[in-house]
């Protein structure tokens, strides 16, 4: 019985013949030693190693069907003599096949391996304390129904620390953070600006190297921050279409732990307050500053965000 990720005999010729035909972009990710049972399962990557892109310039495929790799950056040379994962795109669909990195002649490549499966839509698993619903557009008078949720990278309604952003983004996240606490105290619109933290993260966490079942798919909208005054949002930029001024009614809906009732639900209506772009202007954060909300659930936020008590 066929493996339900295998291509056809087909669809492995095709595949082949179009890996032969030109320089595909690829993504080498190392992967230990596999036990038969196991061939299909990619193993615990090591913790010093980390995916690498390869562009279509690095890249030669030769007639006997062996990927030359043309002055591979430093990181790939440590993969000489390991088996990788090896994933591209084959009309926008995310495939990929395992191969050892051979050294052939000071040369490093590897052979095409007719065994090429579909890379499948892996359902990340995750009990969400809280989530958010963008339902109404007041500007447009409109219904609408954008389900937001946690970043995986922050931990909500716990003080934004600077250490949450990995080192190798800290520098450029530093030049995000001094700008936008200029434009801060020029708008003075930012509250005590903690919030920027998240921002930043966001802003300079890159997952592009990432290969996905299905190209150029949309990412969801994340709940980046949330305290008794605003909550933030981060995207890709083809997601929300937002103005500065923009209002919109949110539910936000917070699970409960104990009690026959599952989770509190608290309407809001907010305005965006403030957008931040990434330089090349793919991804966007939104400040959204509540301008209705019922005493008893600003309490309830105050302290659920800050762990103090609501005098």
């Amino acid at each position: 019985m066929q493996d339900k990720n295998s291509l056809s005999d087909i669809e492995q010729k095709l595949v082949m013949q179009y890996l032969m035909d030109g320089n595909v972009p690829v993504t080498l990710t190392p992967v230990s030693e596999m036990k038969d049972a196991d061939k299909d399962t990619v193993q615990s990557v090591n913790s010093a190693v980390f995916p690498v892109a390869l562009k279509a310039e690095n890249i030669k495929v030769d007639k006997n069907g062996y990927i030359l790799l043309d002055n591979p950056p430093q990181s790939v040379k440590g993969f000489c003599s390991k088996k990788v994962k090896v994933e591209f795109y084959f009309n926008r669909v995310g495939l990929f096949f395992y191969s050892d990195v051979e050294d052939r002649n000071q040369q490093l490549c590897l052979k095409i391996s007719p065994d090429i499966k579909r890379i499948l839509d892996v359902e990340e698993v995750r009990e969400y304390d809280f989530k958010a619903l963008i339902y109404f557009d007041f500007n447009n008078k409109k219904d609408i129904n954008v389900e937001c949720y946690p970043w995986k990278y922050e931990v909500l309604f716990s003080r934004p620390v600077w250490k949450s952003i990995p080192l190798e983004n800290q520098h450029k996240a530093k030049d995000y953070l001094e700008s936008f606490v200029e434009q801060a105290k020029m708008e003075k619109n930012a509250g005590n600006g903690i919030q920027l933290i998240p921002v930043c993260n966001f802003l300079t966490m890159d997952e592009s190297d990432k290969i996905q079942s299905v190209q150029d798919r949309r990412r969801p909208v994340y709940v980046l921050y949330l305290d008794h005054e605003r909550i933030v949002l981060g995207f890709e930029n083809d997601n929300l279409n937002l103005c500065a001024g923009d209002q919109f009614g949110m539910k936000l809906s917070f699970s409960l732990k104990q009690g026959p009732i599952t989770s509190r639900d608290i309407f809001v209506t907010t305005v965006t307050n403030k957008l931040y772009y990434s330089e090349d202007k793919s991804k966007i954060c939104a400040d959204f500053c509540y301008t209705s909300i019922q005493e008893e659930d600003l309490r309830y936020v105050y302290e659920k965000a800050t762990k103090k008590l609501f005098i």
